[in-house]
């Protein structure tokens, strides 16, 4: 292909992305007129990173923002090979023994799970699954109102600052009292964190990744059974998931999870949607589930993963290839 038009492919190819794979309040917000990134995973902003090669000008054209200037970029590395330069390299997380092939094979780390040193009192309740997104949310808060009065403390996950937003109105169109901590409350973070664990205290956030570790129970709340942590939606990687349960039931402390989601969530539209049908029909429209969609849960989460390893791997493969090619012309050291 002609240079010409290999560039005017890869830019109709970006414009399409930006206007279709890239939504406003999931993947980024707007603050102070500014496209900034908004990290999935963490559910905070990432004010310094910018999409490269067109797509974060893109972006901003379609949020009608000003057009900033494109940065070149000089040098780059994958966070595998700049982790893989350290002499020592250790980590600890909740939530790695899932992924304990991928990290012998690409940091040659070995995962040893430690035991808990005080036995877990979490109590996972049935999942409950509903047709459409707004009768979830009518259930979400129903549900976070009852624990509530009950004297216990509500922390409810989202996966987008627009979903985290949408329960926040509802609660307060009921005149419900509660705190949402998203992508555009980092500020108040420490304090949203802080009270999360008062009696009656209701919680709306986004992922909870390295946030949550903080919630002290109040001893009334202990005394009524602890956090009671809903999900709202299946993120593609269990392990993430996980991540929101484990703010419940910290340190022995008493507490319950539950999802509370939807079959037009994403993670069962990309990646079941005819099993998911099929699960569908056979639970005849029941609200509450049982194994058969759990195990419905698992393998979408399962294809996702695989989906995400594989991508990684790739990354690595290029990599590698990358700097044999840089060491053939003796530009590797560089």
């Amino acid at each position: 292909m002609h240079p010409v038009g290999f560039q005017r492919q890869e830019l109709a190819q970006k414009a399409l992305s930006a206007l279709h794979s890239f939504h406003r309040d999931q993947h980024y917000i707007l603050a102070q007129d500014k496209v900034q990134i908004v990290d999935e995973f963490t559910g905070r902003v990432m004010a310094d990173r910018t999409w490269e090669r067109g797509l974060h000008q893109m972006i901003e054209a379609k949020e009608g923002c000003e057009i900033t200037g494109q940065r070149r970029t000089l040098a780059q590395i994958t966070y595998q090979r700049f982790f893989g330069r350290y002499l020592l390299l250790a980590g600890m997380t909740g939530t790695a023994k899932e992924v304990e092939p991928e990290l012998k094979r690409v940091y040659d780390l070995s995962v040893v799970r430690i035991p808990t040193h005080k036995p877990s009192r979490r109590r996972r309740q049935p999942d409950k699954v509903y047709a459409t997104p707004e009768a979830r949310w009518q259930a979400v808060a129903d549900r976070a109102a009852q624990v509530a009065a009950a004297g216990r403390s509500v922390l409810i996950g989202t996966r987008s600052v627009a979903a985290s937003e949408t329960l926040g109105e509802l609660l307060a169109d009921r005149g419900i009292s509660h705190r949402v901590l998203n992508a555009r409350q980092d500020e108040t973070e420490a304090e949203s964190v802080a009270l999360a664990g008062q009696p009656g205290a209701i919680t709306v956030a986004t992922n909870m990744a390295g946030r949550g570790t903080d919630i002290k129970l109040a001893k009334e709340v202990e005394a009524q059974g602890g956090l009671h942590v809903i999900l709202t939606e299946f993120h593609e990687s269990a392990r993430v998931d996980r991540q929101l349960f484990g703010r419940s039931a910290r340190q022995g402390d008493p507490g319950s999870v539950e999802a509370m989601v939807c079959w037009r969530d994403e993670v069962f539209v990309r990646f079941a949607p005819w099993l998911s049908l099929l699960v569908r029909r056979l639970m005849a429209n029941r609200v509450e589930s049982g194994l058969l969609f759990r195990w419905l849960v698992a393998y979408a989460q399962g294809r996702s993963e695989r989906e995400g390893r594989r991508e990684r791997l790739e990354t690595v493969k290029r990599d590698r290839k990358w700097l044999e090619a840089l060491g053939f012309v003796g530009r590797a050291g560089k």
